[in-house]
């Protein structure tokens, strides 16, 4: 029993733990991981437990970045035109105007080709194009650059747009026939008869070998 004056115990004090914070995060982690991360750091503010969460998820399921790699293919669009190193610089040198004046010439022929830039090679320039050129596009392109002041037209080649390099492998050949001994000059003048090689031009000479040191048959 207590009498009148005395004061009565102050009941304990129980610390309930609040969550109330922790569910208004817009996260898709489990309520534990939430609970776990409360009880770790009381003090902890809503927005950082999300972070630190967030952060957890993320790392765990890091994916390694791929890498995009593309290859690049040589581009009808550019129009090739051989000429001496010094023509090359001295067309380079003004090529706002060459350019302006070639897409005059181009309008002219009632082309829909248009050029964008010039660019310096060794030994030729490169002109880039809208879309590929036809035959008469590049017809109108060396006539302008032959007539270009100070510049000698007959160092000038015919332009041509840029080709591909293939490679070739033929077997089954005979290496002692009756045309003598395969040489490159031999397979040179028999792809000059075929119409599949009409329009190839050799990027260099022909290699023959014998297949095998004791073989008949040769390899070009």
């Amino acid at each position: 029993m207590t009498g009148p004056n005395e004061k009565k115990a102050p009941k304990p004090t129980i610390t309930k733990k609040s969550y109330a914070q922790a569910f208004k995060t817009n996260i898709l982690s489990s309520i534990e991981d939430v609970i776990r991360v409360k009880e770790a750091f009381p003090t902890l503010l809503a927005d950082n437990v999300e972070k630190m969460l967030k952060a957890k998820n993320s790392s765990g399921g890091t994916k390694k970045p791929k890498i995009n790699m593309t290859t690049r293919e040589q581009s009808r669009r550019e129009v090739i035109i051989p000429m001496t190193k010094t023509n090359a610089k001295l067309i380079v040198n003004s090529a706002h105007i060459h350019i302006s004046n070639v897409n005059k010439c181009l309008r002219n022929s009632k082309s829909d080709i248009f050029a964008d830039f010039i660019q310096y090679n060794i030994n030729e320039i490169i002109i880039m194009t809208n879309k590929p050129a036809s035959d008469l596009d590049l017809s109108t392109i060396e006539k302008y650059l032959k007539n270009v002041q100070n510049v000698n037209p007959d160092s000038i080649e015919s332009s041509c747009l840029s080709k591909s390099k293939l490679y070739m492998k033929i077997i089954g050949l005979l290496y002692l026939s009756e045309l003598g001994v395969m040489s490159p000059d031999i397979i040179e003048d028999i792809l000059k008869d075929l119409h599949l090689f009409k329009n190839v031009t050799l990027a260099s000479k022909p290699q023959v070998i014998k297949a095998l040191s004791k073989s008949d048959k040769a390899v070009v």
